[in-house]
């Protein structure tokens, strides 16, 4: 079977290896443009899925125009007989019509819930219990094609964001080939997704990563914890902005109003919610490193 591979960043990566690895004829990669980026913003920065692919000796196409007819010509030359995308951008019907078997995604949640760009965030910010993958063939509306095959994984109550994306990119893998493996035999069923079961992930900016400490303390904690270790729940302490990326529960109830900050000792920093304080483990004044509460009452 014939594959083109299309996908970005480091959570790619394992599928497409996985692939490889099981003997699979990935004939060609589609990744992002080089950017330019580093110290003074001299150095070319190719992405993880790129670097990857070259590692392997698989050719890369890296088109700044998906429609262009050249791009689709040359997608048609190696004759594919099925596209998986993990990670990549939207693609136009022209694209993902053009394999012979058609083309799936590899989505991070377990669709039809969390739709969308940020699905791993989402699912944390919300306080779910579990999430998982999802593999789907393509189709004109985002993230509603029929479902492949789905795994699903436990949240645990302190998991950040980036703990879960490190196993889901392992989970993503594993699930990727299992769907080769089923449409390479046509062992599989097709299940439309129920819109009315639908809700949305959509992409996060650092203005809506502002803390709202108001609401009751669990939320507080799935929002910081959903949000980091990228792009980091915010709030500002001393007129300046402060991140926060790891925090426990303390249910006592509260003796302050909600925002503010409390210390016991030189080493422990607390913060007041609507409904109990917030252990603040690890954070980041502005223009500072990430530290633990100790390093930080060093530093002011």
């Amino acid at each position: 079977m014939r594959i083109i591979f299309m996908g970005t960043p480091e959570f790619a990566v394992p599928s497409l290896n996985i692939l490889a690895d099981n003997g699979y004829q990935v004939v060609a990669v589609v990744t992002a443009s080089d950017k330019m980026g580093g110290r003074g913003g001299a150095q070319v920065l190719e992405s993880a899925v790129k670097k990857a692919a070259l590692a392997r000796g698989i050719p890369v196409l890296q088109p700044q125009n998906l429609k262009a007819p050249a791009f689709v010509e040359e997608l048609r030359a190696f004759s594919p007989d099925l596209a998986v995308v993990v990670a990549f951008r939207m693609l136009p019907e022209v694209v993902w019509a053009l394999p012979r078997v058609g083309t799936f995604n590899l989505h991070g949640s377990l669709l039809p819930k969390y739709r969308g760009a940020a699905p791993i965030n989402w699912a944390i910010i919300e306080g779910e219990k579990e999430t998982g993958v999802t593999s789907f063939f393509l189709r004109h509306e985002i993230d509603t094609g029929d479902i492949i095959f789905q795994r699903r994984i436990a949240i645990g109550e302190n998991d950040t964001a980036g703990e879960l994306h490190d196993r889901m990119m392992i989970l993503g893998a594993e699930t990727v080939l299992q769907t080769v493996q089923l449409i390479e035999r046509g062992n599989y069923v097709l299940q439309a997704q129920d819109a009315e079961q639908a809700s949305k992930a959509p992409k996060i900016f650092h203005e809506t990563c502002e803390i709202d400490f108001s609401q009751p303390m669990a939320r507080v904690h799935n929002f910081i914890r959903g949000l980091s270790p990228y792009p980091a729940a915010w709030t500002r302490l001393g007129g300046k902005e402060l991140k926060i990326f790891l925090t426990t529960i303390d249910d006592q109830t509260p003796k302050h109003p909600p925002g503010a900050f409390l210390s016991k000792n030189p080493k422990s920093l607390k913060v007041a919610t609507l409904d109990g304080y917030l252990n603040i483990l690890e954070l980041q004044p502005e223009g500072k490193k990430r530290m633990d509460a100790a390093a930080f009452f060093e530093r002011i």
